[in-house]
């Protein structure tokens, strides 16, 4: 049997329905088989994280910016960790404003997997990849990441597709975000660190609030999260009001059915921070600047000042 090669001039890399045409990207099943080798690396050497996605409560659609936001789901997928030898980034860092803490790491996800355990059980706000924005809890470490941003195209189309996500993130900034997402350790990061104000109650109020339920007012409707409740001086402290209480009403908590009337309180006072001094800047800028005047800061440029 004799075997002969094509002639050059009878194999046009041109024309794509050529059976002699190179075939740089690959076979589907050639990509398939190193998505699998992939899936199975990130099994064996990643760790099990979990992916809180985004919901946008308020968003200024002027200005494109989202003024509150909540996480209320946390779904395990596994990830590998670029970096084995510790957190990037500037770490800690002593700034004028105190101690900063500047840690960075990437986490890469298989998009099979994270198609199958993220994207399919959450409504994210850009569908089919991780959204810049959402969050990472690292178990081992109890770290919470935002993703900064999600590279595309590392690495670069192997066999002309793309397998992985590769996540750019940095040490989470909480802002008063609400976070019921059904994990403990999770959810204490609110507790420890959104605005709680304090709310002194009169005497003759019935039962006892527990820590975690919502409380409303029955005059303002304004509902509540409890943060502590100290029967003997009766006071409550609450996070994530949903606006001012009436003075007074009656704040009834909705599973322990406690109910107390509303004596004083006072937003300004957050008792989840030790350096909160709001109050204090409040009440002395009054011996500073009369607020009583049109402009307190003086008379030029005024519109009411006829003599200058």
């Amino acid at each position: 049997m004799t075997y002969q090669n094509q002639t050059p001039n009878s194999c046009n890399q041109s024309d794509y329905s050529s059976s002699c045409r190179v075939n740089v990207n690959g076979s589907a099943q050639e990509q398939k088989f190193i998505e699998n080798l992939i899936i199975e690396s990130i099994e064996i050497y990643g760790q099990n994280i979990f992916y809180l996605p985004r919901t946008y409560v308020n968003k200024d659609t002027i200005l494109n910016e989202v003024e509150s936001s909540e996480f209320t789901q946390a779904l395990e997928v596994r990830a590998y960790v670029n970096n084995v030898e510790g957190w990037e980034g500037q770490g800690e860092l002593l700034s004028k404003f105190g101690i900063r803490v500047e840690d960075k790491t990437t986490f890469i996800f298989s998009r099979a997997k994270f198609e199958e355990k993220v994207d399919d059980n959450a409504v994210l706000n850009v569908e089919g990849r991780p959204n810049e924005g959402d969050l990472i809890w690292f178990p081992i470490t109890k770290h919470l990441f935002e993703i900064k941003f999600v590279e595309v195209e590392r690495p670069f189309y192997q066999l002309g597709k793309g397998y992985v996500w590769e996540c750019q993130c940095e040490l989470f900034e909480y802002s008063d975000e609400e976070l019921n997402t059904g994990v403990a350790d999770i959810d204490a990061i609110e507790n420890a660190f959104a605005n709680a104000i304090t709310v002194n109650f009169a005497v003759g109020g019935s039962g006892d609030f527990t820590v975690g339920e919502v409380v409303a007012g029955g005059t303002s409707n304004v509902t509540a999260e409890v943060k502590a409740w100290d029967s003997a001086n009766r006071q409550l402290q609450v996070f994530n009001r949903t606006g001012i209480f009436t003075i007074p009403e009656t704040v009834t908590g909705q599973t322990s059915g406690a109910a107390w009337t509303s004596a004083s309180y006072n937003t300004l006072n957050n008792v989840n921070s030790e350096v909160d001094q709001n109050f204090d800047f409040e009440t002395q800028d009054d011996d500073i600047l009369d607020f009583t005047e049109g402009n307190p800061f003086g008379t030029f440029a005024s519109t009411t000042d006829t003599t200058i």
